[in-house]
């Protein structure tokens, strides 16, 4: 079996590197250029029962724990006058129960586990077709042999379907099973499903304060060594302390998709979006503002958006999703957790049963990604609603 995954993030590395374990050989196509072509973004908080349950099964369990930050579960919850409203402090013995790591070392981790061949840099998929379809589109039109001769070849060369797969470079492949694992944006999902992502009315910008302890001491104190969350009516502010030292700021705007658009900000010029951006927080406690104006020059705008909660489809033979790309979900800790524990049980399954795994590992994933993404949209909820109802959250559950 030819199997080609589409996106090397940490899901369809994880997906890899256990088939890789299994003696399953397997093509990444990543359209980045190379590993280190740009920043990974930040940090994640592994769970036992996901993420690590996924590395523990990938052989990979020791290289995460040597690197994994205990700490970083801190976690400290404020309103917009820069009251504490809750705080968690790690204690030095706490298991290692959502430890945190940057996810460039996460994915070093995997990439360091792989044969240098298994991932085909620079190759962003174009457009992908069920071979057959493919083959006879350009016999017909070479006027080349008809119906018959094509299947005559291919049951001479033992092959089942399977997918043509056309890059913006240029390149085609072809493969017996496809799996996308290529994100929110997935080219890969049309083939199985309409269903797109839908704006979650928030709009984030992301900005981030480098070497803080020694940049900006006093900031980084009052951060601390995890998460860091202010909830004001209709916005919020959100930081993480990331393993190189960098503190990682993201601000949130609750409105339409077109918010970034029609804001007026010029995100395209650092020092007057950071300006702009400080002035909406003005009615809030200067120390908000400080942590805005200490941040550098990276400025990076997203608009939010999810699938549909529950989202399933119909068995198609020879192509299937993970991730982020068959069940995208608001921002609340579960999504790259998801993404390693579907590539671990979809590999496990083609490992022990590939005529039934396909179809059995989406019927699992189907439950448990309805069941965190509906999770994830109460989480949603509460952080819009503001800090004191995620406070009252917390107090229920601790």
């Amino acid at each position: 079996m030819k199997i080609a995954i589409v996106g090397g993030g940490v899901g369809g590395l994880t997906l890899a590197r256990v088939l890789a374990v299994h003696g399953i050989e397997v093509v990444v196509y990543e359209r980045e250029a190379s590993r280190s072509a740009r920043a990974q973004g930040g940090m994640l908080d592994l769970h036992v029962e996901t993420g690590q349950r996924a590395l523990r099964i990938a052989g990979l369990e020791s290289e995460f724990l040597a690197i994994a930050r205990r700490e970083g579960q801190d976690m400290r919850l404020l309103d917009p006058a820069g009251k504490i409203l809750h705080q968690e402090d790690t204690p030095d013995d706490a298991p290692m129960a959502r430890p945190e790591l940057d996810r460039s070392d996460l994915r070093a981790i995997l990439l360091d586990s792989l044969p240098e061949e298994t991932i085909q840099w620079g190759h962003a998929l174009s457009n992908a077709e069920p071979a057959e379809r493919a083959e006879r589109a350009e016999r017909a039109e070479a006027g080349e042999r008809g119906e018959a001769g094509e299947r005559g070849e291919r049951a001479e060369r033992g092959e089942q379907g399977g997918y043509r797969l056309r890059f913006t470079n240029g390149a085609t492949a072809e493969c017996d099973l496809l799996v996308g694992a290529d994100g929110a944006n997935s080219v890969v999902r049309p083939l199985l499903t309409d269903a797109r992502p839908a704006h979650m009315g928030v709009n984030s910008v992301e900005l981030g304060i480098p070497d803080a302890d020694n940049t900006h001491p006093e900031l980084a104190a009052m951060v601390g060594r995890g998460n860091y969350w202010a909830l004001g009516d209709g916005q919020h502010l959100a930081a993480q302390r990331n393993g190189d030292g960098r503190i990682r700021v993201y601000l949130s705007f609750h409105g339409p998709e077109d918010w970034l658009e029609t804001c007026g900000i010029p995100f395209g010029e650092p020092e007057k979006a950071r300006a702009a951006l400080a002035d909406l927080f003005r009615d809030w406690h200067p120390q908000y503002r400080e942590l805005i104006e200490a941040c550098d020059d990276t400025v990076v705008p997203r608009a939010l958006s999810a699938l549909p909660i529950g989202l399933s489809w119909s068995a198609v033979p020879g192509v299937t999703l993970i991730g982020d790309a068959a069940h995208l979900m608001p921002p609340a800790g579960e999504g790259a957790n998801l993404a390693m524990l579907d590539a671990a049980e979809l590999a496990l399954g083609l490992a022990a049963d590939p005529a039934n795994a396909v179809r059995t590992y989406e019927l699992e994933m189907f439950e448990r990604s309805a069941a965190a993404a509906k999770q994830s949209a109460e989480v949603h909820k509460l952080v819009m609603a503001g800090a004191d109802a995620l406070l009252k959250f917390f107090t229920r559950t601790t």
